[in-house]
């Protein structure tokens, strides 16, 4: 089913004219803000497994039958990553289905695929990969000015005792604001 996104909402607002007669008014055209990107695909593991240490956003070369494919929601981020080769990102082992319409132009589902970055940030990235314990990840691709962008970030593995300790904190912050909401209800 294909995704229509409005990328720009038109509000009308009337201004009162100084000058004409009580009641006249001049309707105004007016854009709001874009709206946030959309979220294609989301690699929810990634938070749970790894400390996110710095986030970079980074376009990707993609063909024709991959763009359709993202959109409709064919893409898997959860065993992928990110490398430096030769002076160019590249996001590795990122799954993206056939497009079902693709026919012989259909792309290999599991190819490496280029990330677009600065020079200044491939450098940053190739710098700090090369220390012990640190990757770089996907987190999730998303529509940006009808271009499709992939967020990835600098990680650092957890230990088994740093993911319990995130469960039980992200249990007692729920416990504590289910608390202060039954709270408001009794006053």
């Amino acid at each position: 089913m294909p995704l229509a996104l409005p990328l720009r909402r038109v509000v009308l607002r009337y201004r009162i004219m100084a000058g004409q007669p009580s009641g006249a008014r001049k309707y105004v055209a007016k854009q709001r803000d874009e709206l946030p990107p959309k979220n294609l695909t989301l690699n929810r593991q990634a938070a749970h497994y790894y400390h996110l240490l710095e986030k970079f956003e980074a376009g990707i070369e993609l063909t024709g039958t991959e763009v359709k494919s993202i959109r409709d929601g064919n893409a898997n981020l959860k065993d992928g990553y990110a490398a430096v080769k030769d002076g160019q990102a590249w996001l590795v082992n990122c799954h993206i289905g056939a497009y079902h319409a693709g026919s012989y132009l259909n792309h290999d589902a599991l190819r490496d695929r280029r990330l677009l970055l600065h020079r200044r940030e491939i450098d940053k990235l190739a710098g700090r990969t090369q220390e012990k314990g640190v990757t770089l990840i996907p987190l999730r691709l998303y529509v940006k000015n009808n271009l499709i962008k992939c967020e990835i970030a600098l990680a650092k593995g957890k230990t088994l005792w740093d993911q319990r300790e995130t469960i039980r904190r992200r249990t007692v912050d729920r416990e504590a604001q289910q608390d202060i909401r039954e709270h408001r209800r009794k006053q």
